[in-house]
């Protein structure tokens, strides 16, 4: 296959959170966006993250977790509680390896 075939601009995909804990706290499946592919830098940096680097998984987060039309849910003003996060990060990071 002609490697040109496979290069194509990110596009949004949506993430569902159907953890059951979740679920049954917030009364539904959460779910948010990202973007298909990366750049190869944004992919490395999640990449070369390291248990203990817990600060740059929060970082990348913010750059990964969107909602429906690219923007970032994660900004200054705003944030998740702790365990919507977790499990955010978790999925993101979960995708990226299977990309």
């Amino acid at each position: 296959m002609d490697i040109t075939k496979l290069a194509a601009e990110p596009q949004l995909v949506k993430i569902e959170l159907t953890n059951e804990e979740l679920v049954k706290k917030y009364g539904e499946v959460i779910e948010f966006y990202t973007w298909d592919r990366q750049p190869l830098e944004e992919f490395m940096r999640i990449a070369s993250a390291v248990e203990d680097e817990s600060n740059v998984m929060i970082d990348v987060a913010k750059d990964f977790i969107l909602d429906a039309e690219g923007n970032k849910v994660l900004t200054g003003k705003t944030t998740l509680p702790n365990d919507v996060l977790i499990q955010a990060i978790n999925a993101v990071a979960s995708r990226l390896g299977n990309l």
